[in-house]
């Protein structure tokens, strides 16, 4: 992980709205009701369910995932006419051990290898 891939993860999860959605989407079985298209884990949350649960625009939510998927924290996949979207795991665990090998004053440097 090197500083632009950092700051663009963190400046995605600086907005409240983002920050939410993605927690969401770490647990979609548990914040949205099952799809009649794709499966909540494998494929991702449609769109229109996150639209609906956090109440705002389908044009504000597009924008704000646009920003998850640049920062690399989400993926995304067509099914139809919808998108869905499903968190990168790998990538959300990487930022993480970065942040915990700061914390404990550790290299940061050996926590992406």
């Amino acid at each position: 992980m090197n500083d632009e891939s950092s700051a663009k993860m963190f400046a995605a999860l600086s907005s409240p709205v983002r920050l939410r959605i993605l927690l969401w989407l770490l647990e979609p079985r548990a914040h949205f009701p099952e799809q009649q298209d794709g499966d909540l884990v494998d494929d991702g949350v449609c769109v229109g369910f996150i639209t609906e649960k956090i109440g705002l625009t389908q044009p504000t939510v597009s924008a704000h995932m646009k920003k998850l998927a640049e920062a690399e924290l989400v993926t995304s996949k067509r099914i139809g006419n919808w998108i869905f979207y499903r968190p990168q795991r790998k990538k959300l665990k990487i930022l993480g051990n970065w942040l915990l090998c700061a914390a404990d004053n550790s290299s940061v440097e050996n926590s992406t290898k």
